[in-house]
């Protein structure tokens, strides 16, 4: 190395680990002085453009609920392929920082087919100095992260999904006192490790450990009654939640057979379903049922089964193993 390029400075590439949401990488440059070359701020038309800082919590948005909350075929059919205008505002919303904290989000009219997408979450107001929000601050990132606590607080989530009061149903519940909110169950850290991110993936009612951990079935037989129970113990809101279209359902049959007899729905109705009672189990309640018109001796076997959609195929004869997803099952012999 020459003299000159010595007393000019040596520029050496730094690639650094940043923390902003989740863990990410970008390059910087530091010179011997310890100044640092500030990257070029980047405008930000499409969530692609963050894969290549944010790979890993890309990778897991993009297999998430969230990245297909346009596309899905069922939310297509259950909101008539949006001409229930209502659905798109959390369906493809602005940016959470732009229409406000707490407030009911608003539609946008660009890349909606990105569904519920990094910029939705992440983006920051102009009038705030555009850039992106995240754990920690980074001013010479492309993105221009800084820190908002806000990420981290449930009425970040509630424009979306208190909608059907889920937020409502977990600030009634004993969770708060526990410290335990949104992010514990949908975005725990990655690993359980605080240092390692959190899990952008939005665990929900796909995911089978978060969904059999919100509720327990229980049953037994006293003096010949088959009785039943589904305690929510797990859930920091009621179960099922957040959407109208969401249904658990309890069946039994005898042990052998094949087909099930429907005992209980638990869901929340539309509001135009005036005919349906609202059977949520809100967190720390227990549903009590008993079977009726079982056999005398007979064993039986009892299913909680989860839905994603509301309604069967044939309301006459459901058919839950091709239409819904086993939570639970127990069995019953006296």
């Amino acid at each position: 190395m020459t003299e000159a390029s010595s007393s000019s400075g040596r520029l050496r590439a730094v690639l650094g680990l940043v923390a902003l949401g989740a863990t990410a990488w970008f390059l910087s440059a530091v010179f011997d002085d310890g100044s640092q070359e500030v990257a070029a701020a980047r405008t930000f038309t499409s969530s692609s453009q963050c894969k290549e800082c944010h790979a890993e919590a890309f990778a897991e948005w993009e297999g998430s609920q969230h990245s297909v909350s346009w596309t899905n075929p069922a939310v297509r059919f259950l909101s008539n392929d949006f001409a229930n205008q209502d659905c798109i505002d959390c369906h493809a919303p602005r940016p959470v920082f732009v229409t406000g904290m707490g407030n009911r989000v608003l539609p946008r009219q660009e890349r909606r087919v990105e569904g519920v997408d990094c910029i939705a979450c992440h983006q920051l107001p102009e009038e705030d100095g555009g850039g992106m929000a995240g754990t920690d601050t980074f001013a010479n990132s492309p993105c221009r992260a800084t820190a908002k606590i806000e990420l981290q607080r449930v009425d970040f989530c509630a424009g979306c999904h208190n909608q059907h009061k889920t937020v409502d149903q977990w600030r009634d519940s004993e969770w708060p006192e526990k410290g335990e909110d949104c992010l514990s169950c949908h975005m725990p850290h990655r690993g359980g490790d605080p240092n390692a991110g959190r899990d952008h993936s939005f665990l929900g009612g796909l995911h089978m450990p978060t969904l059999r951990s919100a509720v327990e079935l229980r049953g037994q037989i006293v003096g010949g009654a088959y009785q039943v129970e589904v305690e929510n113990n797990g859930a920091g809101h009621a179960f099922p939640t957040d959407e109208r279209s969401r249904a658990a359902d309890l069946f039994w049959r005898v042990e052998g057979s094949d087909g099930w007899t429907h005992l209980y729905r638990i869901r929340d109705p539309y509001r135009h379903e005036t005919d349906i009672p609202s059977t949520l189990v809100h967190s720390g309640e227990t549903l009590s049922l008993e079977v009726p018109d079982v056999p005398a001796g007979a064993a039986i076997e009892v299913a909680l089964f989860y839905k994603r959609s509301p309604y069967w195929e044939d309301p006459a004869a459901p058919d839950p193993d091709r239409e819904a997803t086993l939570v639970h099952t127990l069995m019953l012999r006296p």
